[in-house]
């Protein structure tokens, strides 16, 4: 289904190796390209709120907000509520975390504290001390409901409704 690269990697992962100066390297699934970074030595105290992606290789502290991706370098410490759409994490989170789509944990990742996701995939290596709840993303639900007939000349007959 993904064809495998040549260090092990399927083609469909984020790249979070190496700490280039080019922000070519951290690409979201989508390939979109990281809006914002927040780099290695840097501090950072607040809530940050934004659409896209952003990476994350220093120290935050507070909240995180968006629909988009987050990438966790793995020189990163959160000491944070993130809400997010998907995560990608190699570095430390420590709080509660709700990925809306995915979350994906990446030697030698430690997470903290509670994760919300409907999808999770974690490397061998991951260290996560916490609760871990699994969502359903919800999908209508197709039933078939079965019509009796009324006339004298009708035939049952199934009717599909959404519940």
């Amino acid at each position: 289904m993904w064809k495998d690269k040549q260090d092990g990697r399927r083609s469909e992962d984020v790249d979070l190796e190496g700490h280039s100066s080019s922000l070519d390297t951290a690409r979201s699934d989508n390939s979109h390209d990281v809006s914002a970074f927040v780099g290695k030595g840097v501090v950072f105290k607040g809530t940050i709120t934004y659409n896209g992606t952003v990476r994350i290789d220093g120290t935050l502290e507070g909240e995180i907000h968006t629909d988009g991706v987050l990438l966790v370098g793995e020189d990163a410490v959160l000491n944070a509520k993130v809400t997010a759409g998907t995560v990608v994490c190699k570095g430390k989170i420590t709080g509660d975390i709700h990925a809306r789509e995915k979350m994906k944990l990446r030697a030698p990742a430690v997470i903290n504290g509670g994760l919300t996701t409907p999808m999770l995939s974690m490397e061998e290596g991951v260290l996560f001390n916490g609760t871990l709840e699994m969502e359903q993303q919800v999908q209508p639900v197709h039933r078939e409901i079965p019509l009796h007939p009324v006339g004298p000349n009708s035939e049952p007959t199934l009717r599909r409704v959404n519940a």
